[in-house]
């Protein structure tokens, strides 16, 4: 492979999408711009913002360049960027999250040597109003074939992730229809199929406690855990072994989710729940609470 091809086949498209956070959005974008395995370009989508991001993206010179649109969210955005991109791999920055220096180079160097994979992720450092706060052993990272550690939560990062362009063309991108949890039905779909390189290291620092988290304006995130599975056990993707375990999984939230809903008497979620999910099986599931 000559220098060009191997430049290319290397190359990667730093996608950020950003919403009013521009306070933030300087920083993830400076750690992209500092990275020793230099981005090919950086894609900041503009998800409609009202504060001086706008602005201060006509500013940005190569290699960052921006999208513009209307706010439809971060699934939305994502894939625009995705859409837009010209490089080999994508590495996806959330506007509140900043890399080390050397993340992108060690991503790809491990990709280079772990031949069928085509996705990454690193480990991570997590701050909350500035503080730092110890993962806990449900978030615990690795790599492999992980599907069945995917079905809890998610705990794949999209600011860790490194993928390769061809995946989304397998696998599809975001749902743009659900409003959170968009990242854990994507990692699904993914990693019921493919190998997921890891590096055990803190490449990824992780901030939280803002007040415009998706998790502060969606408190039952296990309706959209729900609402993707159901999804997968209707796609007919699955061997027989991901198909049980992802039934099981299903059942074990849609009780969670149906106890609280009694508990805190919220009838929507269980007029919802009796909507979407109730069948025979289930019924006798939610019986026995």
């Amino acid at each position: 492979m000559n220098e060009l091809a191997r430049s290319y086949e290397n190359s990667v498209s730093v996608i950020i999408p950003a919403y009013n956070r521009l306070h933030t959005l300087k920083t993830a974008v400076s750690s992209a711009l500092q990275q020793t395995h230099p981005a090919m370009e950086i894609i900041v989508v503009d998800d409609g913002s009202s504060d001086d991001t706008a602005r201060w993206l006509k500013q940005q010179t190569h290699p960052v360049r921006s999208i513009s649109q209307e706010n439809h969210g971060v699934s939305h955005a994502r894939n625009r960027g995705i859409e837009a991109a010209k490089g080999t791999w994508i590495a996806l920055l959330d506007s509140d999250d900043h890399w080390h220096r050397d993340k992108l180079f060690k991503q790809i160097q491990l990709l280079n040597c772990t031949a069928d994979a085509r996705f990454c992720h690193c480990n991570e450092l997590w701050f909350r109003n500035g503080k730092r706060i110890n993962q806990k052993l449900k978030h615990r990272k690795r790599g492999g074939y992980i599907f069945e550690h995917c079905l809890p939560l998610c705990v794949i990062s999209p600011s860790a992730s490194v993928i390769h362009k061809d995946v989304f063309s397998t696998h599809g991108v975001f749902d743009e229809s659900l409003p959170a949890c968009e990242d854990y039905d994507l990692w699904l779909r993914i990693t019921s199929k493919e190998n997921v390189a890891f590096i055990d290291e803190p490449l990824l620092i992780k901030t939280g406690g803002h007040a415009d988290q998706l998790s502060q304006k969606y408190p039952i995130m296990d309706m959209f855990r729900l609402q993707s599975l159901n999804k997968l056990l209707h796609s007919r993707s699955l061997n027989s072994l991901q198909y049980s375990q992802t039934r099981q999984m299903f059942m074990k939230k849609l009780k969670i989710v149906h106890k609280g809903a009694i508990k805190h008497r919220n009838s929507a979620v269980l007029d919802e729940l009796a909507e979407r999910y109730v069948d025979a099986e289930s019924m006798h599931v939610l019986s026995s609470d």
